[in-house]
């Protein structure tokens, strides 16, 4: 008899509960149980870093986190990135440089990058590069994912400044 555990989590702002296997890891609560297949698995072992979200705005590697560890807690998945029909900052900065090619490392690649740009508005190529180590791509050179980062840079300080502008004029 296999025992399970009641795991309550918020997921981009929505409220999700499950019973779940004491070993099951988040990746699969994220995209077997609630859908949310933006999340890839891609190595089982945090190197690729496909499965990256947020909880509780700090970066996370879904694919070696139990689903009970997330319990109470909050994430945020690729899906919970966009703003109404909007695309984040983000998501269109990698259409705009070409920062993605097969695109199975761009929702990850794009979590970090959120939670990067969250500890360092302003940061360098190489702060960037250093930044997303823990996520690969076997597509690019990551030539553009830094200039993609570095626009989404540009455009989310842009924008915490317009509304302090416009409060002046």
């Amino acid at each position: 008899m296999t025992s399970t555990m009641h795991v309550a989590v918020t997921v981009n702002g929505r409220r999700h509960q499950a019973e779940v296997e004491p070993r099951r890891l988040l990746v699969h609560l994220l995209r077997e149980d609630f859908g949310l297949t933006g999340t890839h698995v891609g190595c089982d072992s945090s190197t690729c870093g496909a499965c990256t979200i947020l909880v509780d705005g700090r970066s996370a590697k879904s694919c070696t986190m139990l689903a009970v560890q997330a319990d109470g807690r909050e994430i945020t998945t690729i899906e919970g990135m966009e703003q109404g029909t909007t695309l984040h900052p983000l998501q269109q900065a990698f259409t705009d440089q070409h920062g993605l090619q097969c695109g199975f490392c761009t929702p990850g690649m794009i979590m970090q990058a959120s939670w990067l740009l969250g500890e360092n508005a302003d940061p360098s190529d190489d702060q960037i590069r250093h930044g997303i180590a823990g996520n690969l791509c076997r597509c690019t050179g990551y030539v553009n994912i830094v200039k993609a980062i570095d626009q989404a840079a540009g455009e989310l300080r842009a924008q915490a400044v317009a509304p302090l502008a416009a409060e002046t004029a």
